[in-house]
This record gives structure tokens, sequence and C-alpha cells, in this order.
């Protein structure tokens, strides 16, 4: 993570290096200018993602399954947000390493995502086990003519 605030901090000395060789006050300023839009794309961004989470059920998501396959390894929490359009249920204690947070489907099928440094680190999932037996016998009785 450092060298990546490095390479960052190098880029945009070296932008404003060009800018300003290219159109000294002018560049700087059309350089300010691109940064502000760049960032307010990015807060609005943030804003539109946490709007749609609050509208849903606290650790809710459509599909598991899909969650499930459309995670990997070192996305942030904002994307999984995204994802599945819900705030996930919090299961770690508040400051801990890693979080822990939890998405459940109307299936009762269920992922456990842990994060690290804010990115994915290990995910789980869950899907409650199912019955054959007890259907297979639902079934018979349903289809017997005078109720078994």
């Amino acid at each position: 993570m450092i060298w990546q605030r490095i390479l960052f901090l190098a880029a945009t000395v070296a932008l404003g290096a060009g800018a300003w060789r290219a159109g000294g006050w002018m560049g700087l300023a059309f350089l300010g200018s691109g940064l502000v839009l760049w960032v307010l794309l990015y807060y609005t961004r943030l804003v539109t993602i946490m709007h749609r989470a609050a509208e849903r059920p606290l650790g809710y998501v459509d599909s598991a399954v899909m969650l499930n396959a459309k995670l990997r390894p070192r996305l942030s929490l904002m994307h999984v947000i995204a994802l599945t359009r819900s705030i996930g249920e919090r299961l770690s204690e508040v400051g801990a390493e890693p979080e822990i947070y939890r998405w459940s489907d109307a299936g009762e099928s269920h992922v456990t995502v842990e994060f690290e440094n804010g990115r994915v680190a290990r995910w789980n999932m869950v899907r409650p086990p199912t019955e054959p037996e007890t259907t297979a016998s639902a079934e018979t009785a349903a289809a017997s003519p005078h109720g078994a």
C-alpha cells in the first residue's frame, strides 16, 4: 500500500510539472479543475451507492449464490456494498481486524466475508441443508387419493 501512495504522489507531481510547463498558471488551473471533477464524480458514486444501500434491509442480498460467484480477493468494501446494494450485517467488533460482514438471502443461504484493510480477504458461503425425505413423504401424501 505504501508504494501505491508514493506512486500516486509522484504521478500528481509529474502532472503538476507538466501542466505548469505546458501552460503556466492556466495549465495548473486546468489540472485543478480536472482533479475537482474527478473528486466530484467519485463522491457522487459513493453517495449513490450508500443511498441504494440505505433503502434495503441490513445484510440482505437477492441471491447469496450470485454474490459468492461475483466475489474475488481484494475487492473493496464499497464495491461489495455496490454489488449487494445492501450494507452487510456486522459480525465483528467495531474497529477489530479483520472486519466480518454477512449477507443473507430469502432462502436462508448466507455469505460471510472477511475484510482486511478494507479489502476482501476470505469469504464463505453456507446453504441450508435440504431434506429430501420430508419433501418426498409430503409429495407421496399429497398424491394419495385417501390422504395416506
